[in-house]
C-alpha cells in the first residue's frame, strides 16, 4: 500500500507483472507487463520507485511509480522470493532461512541473518512485508505467517491464517501468498495465488 493504493507483483511465466489497484474494489488501474522469460516475484515501494524481484532470473526490475516507466534494473546471485522495504534498507528473502539486507538506492548487500524459531531454521521464507521494525512473512506452501526480529533473526510470532478460504474457494486454488500493510488503517491485507478474496485482518 501507498499513498492509499494497492500494488501488487505477479508471478507466472509468461504472463508475469506489475499492477496498480483500488485495494476496496479490486479494479485494475494500471498494470505493465514482464517479458515472457521472467518470473515476477516480490515487490517493494521505495520512495517515488517500485522493485519487482524475478524468481531465478537474477533480475530485478525498478518501476517509476507516477507512470510504471521501467528505469533501472539490479542483478542479485541468489533466488528472488520476497521484498519490503523498512525505511532505511530493503529486506529481501530467497527461500531459503536467510533474509538479506540490501542498499535502497543500489541494491548492494549490506547483510543478513538466518531466521529460527525457538533454534530451529525456518526456511522457505516467501512474500514479505516490513511493518513498525518488523518482517512479516509468508512461509511457502503453508498458512503461517511468522514475524521476524530482523536485528536476531527470531520468529517472535506466528499467525495462524488458515480457514480464511471457504471449502468451496479452496478448490482450484494455490498457496498464500500476499501481504500487505495500510498504514491508513494499521490493517493488513493478505491473500494467495489465484485466491478470489483480499482479506482486511488484524493480528491478534
Amino acid at each position: 500500500m501507498a499513498g492509499g493504493r494497492l500494488y501488487e507483483g505477479s508471478g507466472l511465466r509468461g504472463e508475469s507483472n506489475l499492477r496498480e489497484m483500488d485495494a476496496r474494489t479490486g479494479a485494475v488501474t494500471r498494470t505493465v507487463s514482464l517479458a515472457d522469460k521472467y518470473f515476477g516475484e516480490g515487490i517493494a515501494v521505495v520512495d517515488d520507485r517500485v522493485v519487482q524481484l524475478t524468481w531465478q532470473e537474477h533480475t530485478a526490475f525498478v518501476y517509476r511509480l507516477s507512470d510504471f516507466k521501467q528505469v533501472s534494473t539490479f542483478s542479485y546471485d541468489t533466488e528472488g522470493w520476497g521484498l519490503c522495504d523498512d525505511g532505511t534498507r530493503l529486506v529481501m528473502s530467497d527461500g531459503t532461512n536467510e533474509l538479506y539486507f540490501r542498499d535502497r538506492s543500489t541494491f548492494a548487500v549490506k547483510g543478513k541473518v538466518s531466521v529460527t524459531q525457538s533454534g530451529t531454521p525456518i526456511d522457505r521464507l516467501n512474500e514479505l512485508e516490513c511493518v513498525d521494525g518488523q518482517v512479516y512473512a509468508n512461509v511457502w506452501q503453508t498458512n503461517t505467517i511468522v514475524r521476524i526480529d530482523p536485528a536476531s533473526g527470531k520468529v517472535t510470532a506466528a499467525i495462524d491464517a488458515s480457514g480464511l478460504l471457504s471449502a468451496d474457494e479452496e478448490r482450484g486454488v494455490d498457496v498464500l501468498n500476499g501481504i500487505a500493510y495500510d498504514p491508513s488503517t494499521k490493517t493488513f491485507l493478505i491473500t494467495g495465488k489465484y485466491w478470489p478474496t483480499l482479506f482486511e485482518v488484524r493480528f491478534v
